[in-house]
C-alpha cells in the first residue's frame, strides 16, 4: 500500500484531467488501524489483527454425492434421462426417478467412446467408410485429450490388465456432475457394483473401487489417477494380481473403464450380440429375453452404421443390481478455515456502548460502584474487512466478565 504525505497536482486544460507535478509516498505493507467516518466503519474500540494472531488450515469434508446428501445408489434407481435424439448419440443420463416424476434428477453420466469410430455411423449415406468423424470415434479422443498428456493420447487410451498387449480399442466412461462431487470424488470410499451374463447367460457380479490406499497415483493434467480394481471402498480384492479395469480420475469426477477387460469380464450373451442395446427396467435378465442377455455385458455392437447404443450396457449392469446397491460414492471438498485469535488487553474493552451504561450530560457511569472499576460482560466479537465492512459475527456460547484486573483471549473459527 503506498502512503502518501504531498503530492502536487495541475489541471490540463487539453485532456480535461489533473496531472501529478510530484508526490511524497512511501510503500507501507504493516497493520493498519482504520478511522471510521461520519459515524460508519469501525468502531471507536476496533483493535486490529496480526498475522501471528491468524491462523489459516484447509480442511477435507465428504458428503453423501446422490440426491438429499444419499451415499448410495440402488439398481432399481437406475434410469436413463430424457435426451434429445441427437444427445442419445453421445451419452446418457442416469436419474434416480423415473423422467416423468417431478422430483426425477440427473445423477451422472455415461458414454461409450471407440477409435476407429465403430459403434456408431461412420460411413454416412455412401454405406462405406469414408473417414466420417463418427459419435463414438469424437468421444474417444475428446476423452484421451481430456484426460491423457498429449504424447499418450495420440496413441490410444492405454490397455488395461496384464492380458491385454495392445490399447484399448474402446472404453465406457462414467461421468459424475460437478455441483454432486463438489472439488473430487472421495476417494477410497466407492464401490461400483454390476451384474450381469458371461457368454453363455450365466449371471455374475463384479465389484469395483480404486487402489488409492495401496498404490501411489499417477500425475496427470486431469489430476491425480488410480487405478481401478476388483474389491469394495478402496479394498483390493486381490492383491496378488495387478489386474486393472481402468483409470480412476477423483479430480475430474471420472472413471474410463478398458472395454477389453470389461467386457472379457462380463461380455454378456453371445446370442445377438450384435443388437442395439436397449434400456430394460426389470429384473434379472432371463433367456425369454435374448436382447436384454446380450445387452448385459459389455462386449459392444461394433456395427458402424448406426448408433449401438452401447453405452446403454453400463447403465443395464447397474440396474441389474435390483434392490442393492450399485454405486456408493461420496463427494469431496476442500473448506478454508481462519482462526482468529482476538486478544483483549486489561485496559481494552471495559466500558459499554449501551446508553443504559451511563446518565447526564455528562455521560457519567450510571452505577456509581463501577466508578472507577467498571464491570461488563462480552457476549459478541465482529470481524471487519480493510475498509471497516462488518463481515462476520461471532456469538459467544455465554457472556464473558471484562475489567480492568482481567484479560482474555476469545478464538473465532471462520469457515468458507
Amino acid at each position: 500500500m503506498k502512503i502518501y504525505n504531498e503530492i502536487t497536482t495541475i489541471f490540463n486544460d487539453d485532456t480535461g484531467r489533473w496531472d501529478t507535478i510530484s508526490e511524497d509516498s512511501y510503500e507501507y505493507s504493516g497493520n493498519m488501524a482504520l478511522m471510521a467516518e461520519g459515524g460508519a466503519g469501525l468502531p471507536a474500540n476496533a483493535m486490529p489483527l496480526s498475522e501471528d494472531e491468524k491462523i489459516v488450515e484447509t480442511v477435507k469434508t465428504t458428503t453423501g454425492y446422490f440426491t438429499n446428501g444419499d451415499g448410495t445408489m440402488e439398481g432399481i434407481s437406475s434410469f436413463t434421462g430424457s435426451l434429445a435424439d441427437s444427445n442419445e448419440k453421445y451419452y446418457f443420463n442416469v436419474n434416480q426417478l423415473v423422467p416423468t416424476d417431478g422430483n426425477s434428477e440427473t445423477q451422472l453420466s455415461v458414454t461409450f467412446g471407440h477409435i476407429l469410430g465403430s459403434g456408431s455411423d461412420a460411413v454416412g449415406d455412401t454405406g462405406s467408410p469414408i473417414g466420417l468423424k463418427s459419435e463414438t470415434d469424437a468421444i474417444y479422443s475428446q476423452i484421451g485429450q481430456l484426460l491423457l498428456d498429449p504424447s499418450e493420447a495420440s496413441f490410444g487410451i492405454s490397455k488395461q490388465g496384464t492380458a491385454f498387449s495392445t490399447n484399448d480399442e474402446y472404453i465406457y466412461v462414467l461421468v459424475g456432475k460437478r455441483n454432486r462431487f463438489k472439488d473430487r470424488i472421495n476417494k477410497a470410499a466407492w464401490t461400483l457394483s454390476l451384474s450381469g451374463s458371461d457368454s453363455v447367460g450365466t449371471g455374475s457380479t463384479l465389484h469395483l473401487t480404486d487402489d488409492s490406499k495401496t498404490v501411489s497415483p499417477v500425475s496427470t493434467p486431469a489430476g491425480n489417477r488410480y487405478n481401478i480394481v476388483s474389491g469394495a471402498v478402496g479394498v483390493v480384492e486381490d492383491v496378488a494380481t495387478d489386474k486393472t479395469y481402468g483409470w480412476f480420475y477423483p479430480d475430474m469426477g471420472m472413471m474410463v473403464f478398458g472395454g477389453l477387460q470389461m467386457s472379457a469380464s462380463l461380455p454378456g450373451h453371445a446370442d445377438g450380440v450384435d443388437l442395439t442395446a436397449s434400456f430394460h427396467d426389470g429384473g434379472e435378465p432371463t433367456s425369454s429375453n435374448a436382447n436384454v442377455k446380450s445387452c448385459s455385458g459389455f462386449g459392444p455392437n461394433l456395427d458402424n452404421t448406426g448408433n449401438a447404443q452401447n453405452a446403454m450396457r453400463l447403465i443395464n449392469c447397474m440396474k441389474n443390481m435390483g434392490a442393492t446397491t450399485s454405486l456408493r460414492m461420496r463427494a469431496e471438498e476442500d473448506q478454508t478455515q481462519i482462526n482468529y485469535f482476538c486478544r483483549i488487553k486489561p485496559k481494552d474493552s471495559n466500558f459499554s456502548n449501551n446508553p443504559t451504561f451511563v446518565s447526564g450530560s455528562l455521560n457519567k457511569i450510571r452505577n456509581v460502584d463501577m466508578v472507577g472499576n467498571p464491570q461488563v460482560f462480552i457476549s459478541g466479537v465482529g470481524l471487519y474487512n480493510a475498509v471497516g465492512q462488518l463481515v462476520a459475527v461471532a456469538k459467544l456460547s455465554s457472556p464473558l466478565k471484562k475489567n480492568f484486573a482481567s484479560e482474555a483471549t476469545i478464538k473465532v473459527k471462520l469457515t468458507y
